[in-house]
């Protein structure tokens, strides 16, 4: 289960298994461009540039799904969710839609405890814990670090697996 963010692609993989392997169902309003199979290997043949970058977000994206690995056999709960939150708030940041402030998030607690392999009353508990020890707040859709730098000591959050900068393409 991933929660992708404005400027994902959508179903990439099945451009070369030819079938989807899983269903996306938008928990917001969201707003898509089908991009034909054939077209996009096209545009990959004249647009070498074209095929790097996808190249790049995929393996990103590959890079993620090892780390949500991670986060459900090695992490404590604790951990798991304050890793989600950053790593959330890391991509969304990407797109201007966060900061170290925080960031918008519509998730229920029923779908972080999804996510992170939780029990919804234990995703609230965890919140909560959180929240005492003044790292951070999830309230009303909204999530605000109170305290960022403790909060990637916590869940020992190193950002390097989002690789944010693209490779320089010359």
């Amino acid at each position: 289960m991933d929660f992708h963010i404005p400027g994902d692609f959508l179903g990439l993989r099945s451009v070369l298994l030819n079938v989807s392997d899983h269903s996306i169902e938008p928990i917001t309003n969201i707003e898509v461009t089908e991009v034909l199979a054939t077209d996009l290997l096209d545009g990959f043949a004249q647009t070498p540039k074209l095929a790097v970058a996808i190249l790049w977000a995929a393996s990103r994206d590959e890079a993620i799904v090892v780390e949500h690995l991670v986060n459900i056999g090695c992490r404590s709960a604790i951990e798991r969710v304050a890793h989600f939150l950053l790593e959330l708030g890391a991509r969304l940041a990407l797109v201007d839609m966060g900061d170290k402030g925080g960031f918008f998030c519509p998730l229920s607690q029923y779908l972080l405890a999804d996510a992170l392999g939780l029990s919804a009353v234990h995703v609230n508990r965890v919140l909560r814990q959180l929240r005492e020890q003044g790292l951070v707040t999830f309230q009303e859709g909204h999530v605000t670090y109170n305290n960022y730098a403790g909060l990637v000591e916590l869940a020992d959050f190193d950002p390097i697996y989002l690789e944010q900068n693209m490779p320089l393409m010359k």
